[in-house]
């Protein structure tokens, strides 16, 4: 798992950290550093709470008698990935967003998938939900959520939080798409998230490279760095790397061919 890890993210954590602590220390140093440290983990913890108990009150938990199927998969995954607390899984109406995140509230993990993404399963397309659940499952397996906790004064600095954002979410990517075997599948999920659960099917992906590459422009420059997910044909360049070169990241190749790609940890 270690060589899945992007890079950026050690690089950009370490700094993140040092700088947290820094300004951790700073307030505490204060009385009044301290009542403010207590206020903002007091204020965070309520709304994170109301947040979680609105999804767990309407959403609906998935269990062997809750789409079986999905939670079998969840179980199988988080079992690779080394999770021994597998996360409780909801699913919740999201007007029709493409969507899902990883959370935690007091030590228990929580996933939530927003229902638009999940009917995608109604057509067959299995593994590119599959890849949407891996991903949030290294999040956890990262314990992504956690260090977000420890590093929050860090994350406030612009372009430095959202650029270990960036680099956490390339990371999942490659957790999901060693995960699910399906390199194929992986990128349709991510083209998904650009265009929608039908029109996916329909899109050039080397265009859909290309023209990120044309699109340039201080703002197109601003948006990407001030963004806490790298754009979309990145993303899917990854993936594609990823596929291509499996040793390199410690994997060995079993089954590859133009559609999908069956790995196994080397």
């Amino acid at each position: 798992m270690e060589k899945l890890i992007h890079a950026n993210e050690k690089t950009y954590y370490t700094i993140c950290l040092v700088i947290s602590i820094i300004m951790y220390l700073s307030l505490i140093i204060s009385v009044i550093g301290i009542v403010y440290i207590l206020i903002g983990i007091l204020i965070t913890v309520i709304l994170h709470g109301l947040a979680l108990a609105q999804i767990r009150s309407n959403g609906v938990k998935i269990s062997e008698y809750q789409f079986p199927n999905i939670n079998k998969k969840v179980q199988e995954i988080s079992a690779k990935m080394g999770i021994r607390d597998i996360p409780d899984v909801f699913i919740i109406q999201s007007d029709g967003l493409l969507n899902a995140f990883a959370t935690r509230f007091f030590g228990r993990n929580f996933i939530v998938l927003y229902s638009e993404i999940v009917e995608i399963t109604k057509d067959k397309h299995d593994d590119e939900l599959n890849f949407i659940i891996a991903h949030e499952l290294a999040h956890i397996q990262r314990n992504h959520i956690t260090k977000n906790s420890l590093i929050l004064p860090a994350m406030w600095i612009p372009f430095l939080g959202n650029a270990y954002s960036r680099a956490c979410e390339y990371t999942c990517d490659r957790f999901a798409t060693a995960y699910i075997g399906n390199a194929k599948a992986s990128v349709n999920a991510l083209l998904i998230l650009a265009v929608g659960k039908t029109l996916f099917m329909d899109v050039n992906v080397e265009d859909f490279k290309i023209n990120h590459k044309r699109e340039t422009g201080f703002f197109i420059w601003l948006n990407d760095i001030l963004s806490s997910h790298p754009p979309l044909p990145l993303r899917i360049k990854e993936v594609e790397y990823f596929n291509e070169f499996p040793e390199y990241f410690g994997f060995q190749t079993v089954y590859k061919n133009k559609k999908s790609i069956t790995i196994t940890e080397s």
